[in-house]
């Protein structure tokens, strides 16, 4: 089927948004088949390829991970988001592993930040790259008391890493006095994890207490909400990379 050049770009573009909507959703599977779609008829989409790659990390099908992020690379020797996904498969190995479980992955609004409410951090003494690479944006993890520490770990009980001294101070008295939180992943390299913690249940005893007091109590951020929505889940992408982000097309031309 051959399109017009204007009809061309329209259709990308709507194909674009699907494989990111269903990635959004979680629906790695279908966010597959609809970036294959793609690739069929606009083969030296870069993009579509880093998308590919990411929902292959995904389900754990890392060989064909591979195989899209080296094809986007060699598309684009300056693709910077299959460079560091390629550095990051070397250590997951080729065989395929155990879909992670659905209920391992949070709502995207779990990242919409409600001031006091909910917090950013990289997490201290983190775990080893092994572990580290593992994860991906969005998945949850567990909080858990130890001692005086607050130690994150994934949902299989692997230790991730610890919450900075400050924070963990006031969220283990906030949490012994009733407080619930829950945390995910918002963003993992290498040898960092940065995770988004909220207050979920403020205990009656805690009315009053703040969980993440704001640092400079007099500068309020316009729209908070909506900037976490569109800011920090987007840009996440962009980081582990671009694999969901249809801005960007430096070095790729069809």
């Amino acid at each position: 089927m051959t399109f017009q050049p204007e009809s061309q770009a329209k259709l990308k573009n709507q194909r674009s948004k699907q494989a990111v909507a269903l990635a959004m959703q979680g629906q790695w599977r279908e966010a597959i088949t609809v970036n294959r779609s793609i690739i069929e008829t606009f083969p030296t989409d870069t993009e579509a390829y880093n998308r590919l790659g990411r929902a292959y990390m995904e389900i754990g099908e890392y060989t064909q991970a591979k195989e899209a992020y080296r094809h986007g690379l060699e598309l684009n020797p300056y693709n910077t988001i299959a460079q560091k996904n390629l550095r990051r498969l070397e250590h997951l190995g080729e065989s395929t592993v155990a879909v992670k479980n659905e209920s391992f992955k949070v709502p995207p609004h779990h990242f919409i930040e409600e001031i006091g409410k909910a917090g950013i951090m990289d997490l201290q003494n983190p775990a080893p790259k092994q572990t580290i690479v593992k994860m991906n944006s969005g998945d949850k993890i567990d909080l858990k008391i130890k001692d005086k520490n607050l130690v994150a770990e994934n949902l299989l009980g692997d230790y991730l890493g610890q919450v900075e001294i400050r924070h963990a101070q006031r969220l283990i008295k906030l949490m012994n006095g009733g407080n619930r939180y829950s945390a995910a992943i918002l963003s993992a390299s290498e040898d960092k994890l940065t995770v988004i913690i909220r207050e979920e249940y403020q205990d009656p005893s805690q009315a009053g207490q703040i969980s993440f007091p704001p640092k400079n109590p007099k500068v309020t951020r316009p729209d908070s909400s909506r900037y976490m929505a569109d800011h920090e889940i987007e840009s996440e992408y962009e980081q582990h990379g671009d694999e969901y982000s249809s801005n960007s097309n430096a070095g790729n031309e069809d």
